[in-house]
């Protein structure tokens, strides 16, 4: 069980500012990697394509898997899940930055003048229109994303308590990933945005086994 010593708001200024570079680089390699990787000769997207409404969201649904990571990596003292946490926040947050890069690559902005998700709305390639999965919509109506009450709750848990509260979101919020890596599959030929997303349904899809089995063990 953490001590009031553990909390954030009591750790040394050194280990603060080490957390906040250590988040930065993550998303410097990883923009630096979008723009690597998206070939000159691709045809751009437009701003209200399944390529870019993905980027933008998924950014940000990334970017909440890192900020839940992060609150439980510096408070459990279960040394599986301080891995797996630390492995969700590195991965995620290097996706989030390629993600950026993409958007940068294309000329387009990072945010999008329609509401959040209307991309998934789109036909699929075969015509047919996104049905939406059993993975729960809440917060910015993104599946599995988590409201602030439930991050308020992961903030203020502590011991198992707080490792139950972040495997039964995370295994939700990877559960919508997924969702969301599927629906830009069916939108999209573009091969750096599909390459990505296969890898975030391989990836998540494992986690979510993962800590299916570590929450049974709690």
């Amino acid at each position: 069980m953490s001590t009031p010593a553990d909390t954030p708001s009591r750790w040394p200024l050194r280990q603060v500012i080490a957390a906040l570079v250590a988040g930065v680089l993550m998303l410097l390699g990883g923009f630096l990697m979008g723009r690597l990787m998206v070939p000159s000769a691709a045809q751009t997207p437009s701003t209200d394509s399944a390529e870019a409404g993905f980027a933008r969201d998924m950014q940000t649904h990334h970017q909440q898997a890192v900020e839940m990571a992060l609150i439980i990596r510096d408070s459990t003292q279960n040394e599986a899940i301080r891995t797996l946490a630390y492995d969700i926040a590195t991965a995620q947050g290097q996706q989030a930055g390629q993600m950026y890069g993409w958007l940068n690559v294309w000329g387009l902005a990072q945010a999008s003048t329609e509401p959040p998700m209307t991309w998934m709305m789109q036909p699929t390639q075969g015509g047919a229109p996104h049905e939406m999965g059993t993975a729960p919509m809440t917060g910015m109506e993104m599946p599995g994303f988590a409201t602030p009450e439930e991050i308020d709750a992961l903030k203020a848990a502590t011991g198992e308590s707080a490792d139950r509260i972040f495997l039964e979101l995370m295994i939700a919020h990877h559960a919508g990933g997924v969702e969301m890596a599927q629906a830009v599959l069916e939108r999209s030929t573009n091969d750096v945005v599909t390459t990505l997303a296969g890898n975030i349904v391989r990836s998540q899809q494992s986690e979510m086994s993962y800590m299916k089995d570590l929450l049974a063990e709690i």
